[in-house]
């Protein structure tokens, strides 16, 4: 429980008899997920108070809750009535209250029943039909970048982040949107600077208010360009329409700001999951050999290993929600206003949940991950990502060799992107 504090203020936690360890420095993901911290805090405190210091000029912050076992994270994320993305939006960080009424626009920062109707609007666009008829292309274009890689290649190495799977995970979706090949770079830059911004080396230079502090990525200041191309191609799909999911937004009867909004999420959210997660499965797969020869064998069905694959490598570490009344989880009393905090990556490996989590199953049969979400908020691209990180892998498997590390792999400093932003592989021999 907590102990009495004067004047209203939020009272410390409870002294822990096992100190609790940080993980909500964005550095520390930058050498791979802190898995011994996430197995401490579900072991003794599933439900763990954070500290939110101030961060390369990012302002401290008021502290969350951290809750890392499976059934906890799995019970906030079904839950949206205790447990709001309305009230402080999404991410841990908490945004400008003059921005929030903005972030509130996206279906990803409201809870139902508004939420709901959004992504009614949006799913008959994003049909399972409309994607799955882009798998042809999805897979020449595996191919035609897998060639390229093995093409440029320097001493029989190349990065695959920059020769494969950045370009992969963007043209594809571009293909589904309906932008025209010479916009595409757009999508690049605008994601970088959304999802790298607490990487220095990943993001471009934060521009700054008057007070000399970084704007947040996500504020209307910095959005405006992507929001007057968003309209700019609403209008154009209106005039020329097309089989693509641009086209079908725009003759929604969207409100314009409600376009514009998805239009963000899908552009930023859309790319950003097979940008992380597939660099990560080939990451993965170059750690264990010996599953990599099942699979390239025939032995394991791609689809299954894609589940796997995706359970060790989360493409979102993390995601935000605010307490909207006194509520209690895992024992740990929760006042309304604290922000709730869910680990995918720890849920992930709860060993009450998956049998030996260290070790990549790719046959792991059930796989309850919860790399795409649970409750209302699931992701809304998860069929596009599976359909896309399964055809990576059967081009793989024909073409490349096993994957093996060529040099160091490099993360993204963040604790909410699971990003890889360099992956040296040999990709010179047979395949197989």
């Amino acid at each position: 429980m907590h102990a009495a504090a004067p004047d209203g203020a939020r009272p410390a936690p409870a002294p822990a008899t096992v100190p609790v360890p940080d993980v909500f420095d964005p550095r520390r993901y930058a050498k791979g997920i802190p898995h011994e911290a996430y197995r401490l805090l579900r072991d003794r405190h599933p439900v763990a108070w954070q500290e939110e210091p101030e961060f390369d000029g990012w302002p401290a912050g008021p502290g969350f809750w951290a809750v890392t076992r499976h059934a906890d994270v799995v019970r906030v994320l079904r839950d949206h009535t205790a447990y709001s993305s309305w009230l402080g939006a999404t991410q841990i960080r908490d945004p400008d209250p003059a921005d929030l009424p903005f972030l509130r626009r996206t279906m990803l920062n409201q809870d139902p029943p508004g939420h709901g109707r959004l992504r009614r609007l949006v799913s008959r666009a994003f049909t399972p039909a409309r994607v799955d008829a882009f798998a042809a292309r999805v897979r020449e274009r595996a191919r035609t970048l897998l060639a390229g890689a093995r093409y440029r290649a320097e001493d029989g190495a190349a990065d695959v982040v920059a020769t494969v799977t950045d370009e992969y995970a963007l043209l594809n979706l571009t293909d589904l949107l309906g932008i025209p090949a010479a916009d595409r770079a757009l999508l690049l830059e605008w994601t970088v600077r959304v999802i790298g911004y607490q990487d220095p080396e990943d993001a471009p230079e934060p521009l700054r208010g008057p007070d000399g502090r970084p704007l947040n990525p996500r504020s209307p200041a910095l959005l405006g360009e992507m929001f007057a191309y968003a309209r700019e191609l609403a209008a154009y799909k209106r005039r020329h329409p097309g089989d693509d999911v641009m086209t079908s937004l725009a003759t929604a009867g969207l409100e314009p700001a409600e376009l514009e909004m998805f239009f963000f999420l899908l552009t930023v959210a859309g790319n950003d999951t097979v940008r992380s997660a597939a660099p990560g499965a080939l990451l993965a797969l170059a750690g264990a050999p010996g599953a990599y020869r099942r699979l390239a064998a025939g032995e394991v069905p791609v689809e299954r290993a894609v589940e796997e694959l995706l359970r060790v490598h989360p493409p979102v570490l993390s995601f935000r929600r605010t307490a909207a009344a006194d509520t209690e989880l895992a024992g740990q009393p929760i006042r309304a206003g604290d922000k709730v905090v869910v680990f995918h990556a720890s849920a992930n490996h709860d060993e009450r949940v998956f049998a030996e989590p260290g070790r990549l199953d790719l046959a792991r049969t059930p796989n309850p991950h919860v790399s795409f979400g649970d409750g209302p908020h699931v992701c809304l691209g998860a069929h596009f990502a599976r359909l896309q990180l399964r055809v990576l892998q059967e081009e793989w498997r024909t073409a490349m060799p096993a994957p093996e590390l060529a040099g160091p792999p490099r993360r993204l400093v963040s604790n909410f992107i699971n990003g890889i932003t360099r992956l040296p592989l040999r990709v010179s021999g047979p395949g197989r």
